[in-house]
């Protein structure tokens, strides 16, 4: 467990992965800040703005803003003070954009210690021929394991991985460094997409916080899909 947590605080992130403000609402209303944090991304951040994440803020939920800022280091150091300024529980960097500006990052929110900074490594949509394609040298598993390891010497929480690299960062990193994991689909889930986890395989992996999507978006009954993957993981008290 990450340092600053609890067991009894929520490990799952919502993603809402929606085009606009009013489908984001409807789903968000069926659920509780207690039992589950929201992700906000480009798409639903680019349509809806500041405003629904402060929204939400106000409803007691804590925020992950999933941006992966990726700019010069003064350009992404003023994006991070300004996410931090909205009360953002998390927000990202991209690993690739160097050490010079994740240490920017990391100095623009010394005075926002609430505020968790994460880095993405390598997108799980790359495999060796793209890595390859793009001037990258090695195998994927080792390129994650290179940036997260520089991630963490340039002062941030943690990483966002698959849960199949957990283990490995877990290992490497140590027990006080924040694994984020999308990808994660129910035992119950009749999801096609291939290369996912349960959630229970993911948290004995080492993940910390899991981020999952169209399994509690897309149920008939989100809050009763959130509750049984809670029950899973073994989460089911208050933050």
């Amino acid at each position: 467990m990450i340092s600053g947590s609890t067991d009894s605080e929520p490990r799952v992130i919502v993603a809402l992965d929606y085009p606009d403000a009013q489908s984001a609402r409807m789903l968000v209303d069926r659920l509780d800040p207690s039992l589950a944090r929201l992700k906000i991304g480009k798409e639903l951040f680019t349509a809806a703005g500041p405003a629904l994440l402060r929204e939400f803020a106000r409803r007691g939920y804590r925020i992950f803003l999933d941006l992966k800022y990726h700019d010069i280091p003064n350009t992404v150091a003023a994006a991070c003070r300004a996410a931090a300024e909205l009360g953002v529980w998390m927000l990202n960097v991209h690993a690739l954009g160097g050490r010079a500006m994740m240490e920017a990052a990391r100095t623009a929110l010394a005075d926002y210690p609430a505020t968790r900074l994460i880095a993405v490594t390598l997108l799980t949509s790359m495999g060796q021929s793209d890595m390859a394609e793009v001037g990258l040298a090695g195998e994927p598993v080792s390129a994650v394991l290179r940036l997260a390891r520089l991630a963490q010497a340039c002062g941030l929480h943690g990483v966002v991985c698959s849960a199949a690299e957990a283990r490995a960062l877990r290992a490497a990193c140590g027990n006080d460094f924040c694994l984020v994991t999308p990808g994660i689909r129910p035992s119950t889930s009749q999801d096609d997409q291939k290369r996912v986890m349960t959630p229970r395989a993911a948290i004995d992996e080492g993940a910390d916080y899991l981020v999952i999507g169209r399994p509690i978006t897309r149920a008939a009954d989100p809050a009763a899909a959130l509750a049984q993957i809670n029950h899973e993981i073994g989460k089911e008290g208050r933050s």
